[in-house]
């Protein structure tokens, strides 16, 4: 997966908006303004996604290239490099699922906005 392929799936998930809230190279990805993945247009290729704490622990033992989330809360977070080794279909689930989490915790009232169900 590439930047550009990284960016068309999150935006192709419903109520999904992109912004650069901390920088002009840090691009954030969120649902009813939460975030729920970011990546750095000039470092290194990786993205940060959000998961439940005991699959972060797995994920990070199953794949070198899944670290603790950098600078974010490491229990739910964790910084995946994209160097090749973790599948594109794994990717996506895993960004679905920061996804999910996300929209869980919203208000009811934000999520049926968000999916078109008032």
């Amino acid at each position: 997966m590439n930047i550009e392929e990284l960016r068309d799936y999150c935006l192709s998930l419903k109520g999904v908006t992109e912004d650069f809230p901390f920088d002009e190279t840090t691009l954030v990805f969120k649902v009813i303004g939460k975030i729920f993945c970011i990546t750095d247009l000039k470092d290194k290729f990786s993205v940060a996604l959000k998961n439940d704490p005991e699959k972060n622990i797995e994920l990070r033992e199953e794949f070198p290239a899944i670290k603790p989330g950098y600078h974010l809360n490491k229990l739910h977070w964790n910084t995946i490099e994209i160097d090749g080794s973790i599948p594109n279909d794994l990717l996506k689930n895993l960004i679905d699922e920061s996804y999910d989490l996300v929209v869980l915790k919203l208000k009811k009232e934000d999520v049926a906005v968000c999916f078109d169900r008032v």
